[in-house]
């Protein structure tokens, strides 16, 4: 079993000292020298980008690092650092970054584009192709909402508790190709549901699609999209060591994968995105529902193979095991917002 590398995208939020999204990403992004950093649709997110990485540890290395460097160019922006998935306060529609691609996206759709300042975490793996791209794709499926349910950070925003563990995942799902990705015959299946899009105009290019797993547009990757950004960096961590885990099993095996009913994969998505770590999900293979706990130790058991080929069974094991004791970051933030703590402290990224 061989052990591609993998790297990691984390979109996080610039925000003012009442947690209000501020828009400064360019001149922060312009105080970096040595991480590498974007600008997103909104002019108050920022992503960095680890290098490729070939261990959990060295990946968390350099998260670790990227984060307290772009939390010190914030500062000096007179900007807080947020590692969190949707604003916790202010307006939901916020000012586009003025690139062309942006604008124009702003141009063609309206308020779901100023709307759209809520923060993912991007996971590449590397593959041989991209037939192995939507092979791994399809294997993957049935895990997807099992790894926004681990990872969900977006239970509170603009003010308000919203019911949903992962509000991001809710908003993001409503761009006319993004969400639960199909289930894919072949490449040639993959570019021709890509090609339908492009010719009814939907999407204005292939970098529109924004299915929860794809073939990375450019790199030789398949790259899973489908997580919150996590509140911290061994969150992000234990999301890339499962995802190369998940991505190594499906190599391995070499067939197109399962293929899961939608409607049973469409619950429990959205079971996931609303309750999170906080009540039962589906484990869509068989249709059982089972508390949150089980269906990530079957995740576990099914990655188990490679987990143990690459040495990181142990961290994974007990990430997940720390993250049902401890909550991830919708549990804490919901925590912080009753009890009435600072939502904005809880995630905020220090220098």
């Amino acid at each position: 079993m061989s052990h591609p590398s993998l790297g990691v995208e984390e979109e996080l939020l610039l925000v003012s000292a009442s947690g209000e999204p501020l828009p400064r990403s360019q001149a922060v992004a312009a105080e970096i020298e040595d991480v590498d950093v974007e600008l997103e649709l909104t002019r108050a997110q920022v992503e960095i980008n680890s290098p490729v990485c070939r261990t959990a540890a060295e990946l968390h290395q350099h998260l670790t690092e990227a984060r307290a460097k772009l939390a010190a160019a914030a500062a000096d922006e007179g900007a807080r650092l947020l590692a969190i998935a949707a604003p916790p306060n202010g307006q939901a529609a916020q000012l586009v970054t003025k690139k062309p691609r942006y604008q124009e996206m702003a141009a063609r759709y309206g308020q779901l584009a100023r709307e759209q300042g809520v923060c993912g975490c991007h996971v590449h793996i590397d593959v041989p192709d991209k037939e192995a791209a939507i092979r791994v794709s399809n294997h993957l499926r049935p895990w997807l909402p099992a790894l926004l349910a681990l990872t969900a950070n977006s239970a509170v925003s603009l003010g308000a508790d919203t019911g949903f563990a992962s509000w991001r995942w809710i908003q993001w799902s409503r761009w006319p190709c993004a969400g639960q990705p199909p289930y894919f015959e072949s490449a040639e299946h993959y570019d021709e549901l890509v090609a339908g899009h492009l010719a009814a105009g939907s999407i204005m290019d292939e970098q529109m699609v924004y299915w929860d797993v794809r073939p990375s547009t450019h790199l030789p990757t398949v790259e899973v999209r489908v997580s919150d950004v996590p509140l911290t960096v061994d969150e992000t961590v234990l999301l890339a060591t499962l995802v190369r885990a998940l991505v190594m099993v499906a190599l391995d095996a070499g067939d197109r994968g399962p293929e899961v009913e939608p409607e049973r994969l469409r619950a429990a998505y959205w079971l996931a995105a609303r309750d999170g770590l906080t009540s039962t999900n589906l484990d869509v293979l068989n249709g059982r529902v089972l508390p949150i706990a089980d269906v990530l130790q079957r995740l576990i058991e099914h990655a188990r193979p490679a987990l143990e080929a690459v040495g990181d069974l142990p961290r994974a094991a007990e990430g997940v095991r720390r993250i049902l004791a401890e909550g991830n970051g919708a549990v804490k933030q919901r925590r912080a917002f009753r009890e009435g703590d600072s939502v904005v402290a809880l995630t905020e990224i220090r220098p």
